[in-house]
């Protein structure tokens, strides 16, 4: 080897090591991961700042424990953390306002599939604001009943002042800016701050009625936490929201006092500027030095921050950009995969997708989504409920998803999904549950719930279910809750005339006592025979090929499953109940179907509901 050869390769190592050092001395980020027992902290502002933002977040999760008594604290959406060094970096994930960035200290971002919560470390104090909706997040995620958004909000205000230092965690002291707020711009009326819901104007618009709507939210729950009125509060939200009486009678009865009392009685407290906060001991064990910190590659931080960008509406064309740079210099990189593969998902791109998630499963993955969404994929897939070895392949993904994150309540409630067209019922109850006691609020999770026990036969199961989903403030969850509900009284009646057929079949006129019961007998006989009681009711799931209703009022469905076209009958279009549609259709033709049923002594499958989905 020349002399000259080795000066030359010595000569472009040390070039590329000064241009590297260069690159650090410039203030290029270096990006690492701190992952505390709860949380991921990806981060560019050192080590020690990025270990005292898990241990914040570890320390909030904990007091939210003790408050509510509860020894695991469920997050129905996983939670990725990202601590900027500057405010430079954090306006380029900024919400634009007429195209510039809006003028942030700390951001949350919430998602279908992950929520981010931003920070900027430059300022004094980030954690106020991302606090209030982390607060939110554990509401979701381990209270089972949704509150007015006066006590919401101001829960969450109340929450997110906690104070932890090495001795004690303070819990509910009062912002001065709040006081200022409510002194300059007055406070509403009781009555008008509970009436408030989540599709009011006041609630979605900015400007100073919903800035006084959110001071004041926190002030009444500083003062029933302050008097100790817990108590009366739930008999208010039992009088207000379930028996629906009307607010004024409800503050009366529940808080010993009319609404016009309550405002003085508040008025007065606010003026007072005295206030009192919990005390806690700190939560023991939380050690930050404990954390594992991994240095990030390139590769890897970018696609963090790309994910943030595709999970914003004002992003996402710059994401998938960014993404397909990442894979350009780095062609396995399963995070930005992974990215693409959703992106293409969002545009119903499934081919795409697929493909995407794919090559980000061979690339060995550790991200639960990207199992997750492997098997969204084959959900889509028309054949799937047909075909054992999709359905198995879902189940497998699935549980690559739960094992990487058991508490990715989405996993649990596809493989629900996948068990039911399994014809695995007690399994499909047990996964859903599971998505529910992680996700207690989700509205989806419990409707479905509801249908698994009705198709079950469970009509007590399901009824409680869907009780408290009709009173939703999502109209849509509401409407299709009491719409089920009276599918299911109508079921009811069908399932009664079968198992008691002497129920509305005696004539109005009774016959000679000597005939008549002979003449009951053989017609009660031929109905028992027809639909026998003893006879469980069935269920399965397919493609409704076609519905011929030549035989008017009576139908037959063709449907197709595990790869047989089955012929079920329909006794009268009019009365039959079902769900997901106004009405029964004679024009139906492919599409998804779930049927209750029941098969008669000469194998005929008589049709007691269908689905259509």
């Amino acid at each position: 080897m020349s002399n000259s050869f080795v000066r030359r390769n010595l000569l472009a190592f040390l070039a590329i090591f000064l241009y590297f050092v260069r690159l650090a001395s410039a203030g290029e980020p270096q990006w690492i991961e701190i992952r505390s027992p709860h949380f991921s902290v990806v981060t560019d502002g050192g080590e020690k700042r990025g270990r005292e933002t898990a241990m914040r977040f570890e320390q909030m999760r904990a007091v939210f424990g003790t408050l509510m008594a509860k020894g695991k604290v469920n997050l129905p959406v996983p939670l990725q953390i990202v601590a900027f060094r500057n405010t430079k970096e954090l306006r380029q994930f900024a919400p634009l306002w007429k195209g510039k960035p809006t003028e942030v200290s700390g951001l949350f971002q919430s998602g279908a599939d992950r929520s981010f919560i931003m920070l900027d470390l430059a300022v004094e104090d980030p954690w106020t604001v991302v606090f209030h909706e982390y607060a939110h997040q554990l509401m979701q995620g381990n209270i089972a009943v949704q509150m007015d958004p006066w006590f919401e909000e101001g829960f969450a205000e109340y929450f997110s002042s906690i104070e932890v230092d090495n001795k004690q965690a303070r819990v509910g002291k009062v912002p001065n800016n709040t006081y200022v707020i409510l002194q300059q711009d007055g406070m509403m009326k009781v009555t008008d701050l509970f009436r408030v819901r989540q599709n009011s104007r006041t609630y979605n618009e900015s400007g100073d009625h919903r800035t006084v709507f959110y001071a004041e939210s926190s002030m009444v729950v500083h003062y029933i936490y302050d008097n100790q009125l817990l108590s009366k509060l739930s008999t208010y939200f039992d009088l207000a929201d379930n028996q629906n009486v009307p607010i004024d009678d409800a503050v009366q009865r529940a808080f010993g006092m009319s609404p016009a009392q309550l405002d003085k009685v508040l008025r007065d407290y606010v003026s007072s500027g005295r206030y009192r906060y919990f005390a806690l001991p700190t939560p023991a064990g939380i050690v930050s030095n404990a954390y594992a910190v991994t240095p990030m590659s390139a590769a890897d931080s970018r696609a963090v921050l790309a994910d943030i960008h595709l999970h914003s509406l004002d992003y996402q064309a710059k994401a998938v950009n960014e993404f397909e740079e990442i894979i350009a210099a780095d062609p396995n990189n399963a995070a930005a995969l992974r990215g693409l593969g959703y992106a293409a998902l969002r545009k119903h791109d499934f081919e795409h997708a697929g493909d995407y998630f794919r090559r980000a499963v061979q690339a060995d993955s550790k991200d639960p989504r990207v199992y997750y969404y492997s098997a969204l994929l084959v959900n889509q897939d028309d054949s799937m409920t047909r075909d054992r070895d999709k359905l198995n392949s879902m189940k497998k993904d699935l549980e690559k998803s739960i094992a990487l994150d058991p508490e990715f309540a989405d996993s649990y409630a596809l493989l629900a999904y996948a068990h039911m067209a399994s014809a695995e019922r007690e399994d499909a109850i047990t996964s859903l549950k599971k998505a529910i006691e992680l996700s207690p609020r989700n509205e989806h999770y419990l409707f479905n719930i509801s249908q698994m026990y009705v198709a079950m036969g469970k009509v007590q199961e399901a009824t409680a279910v869907l009780g408290p989903l009709a009173s939703s403030p999502n109209p849509e969850v509401a409407a299709r809750a009491r719409d089920s509900i009276e599918q299911i009284k109508k079921m009811q009646v069908v399932l009664q005339a079968t198992e008691h057929p002497a129920t509305g079949l005696v004539p109005a006129a009774a016959p000679e006592p000597d005939t008549a019961p002979a003449i009951a007998a053989k017609e009660h006989s031929a109905e028992v025979h027809q639909i026998p009681a003893s006879t469980p009711p069935k269920f399965l799931k397919g493609q409704l090929l076609s519905v011929d209703c030549s035989n008017a009022p009576g139908a037959i469905l063709t449907v197709l499953s595990d790869a047989k076209a089955l012929k079920m009958k329909v006794a009268d279009t009019k009365h039959t109940i079902v769900i997901g549609a106004d009405n029964f259709s004679c024009s139906w033709t492919h599409k998804k179907v779930a049927v209750n049923y029941r098969v008669s002594s000469d194998g005929e499958m008589k049709v007691m509901t269908v689905e259509i989905q």
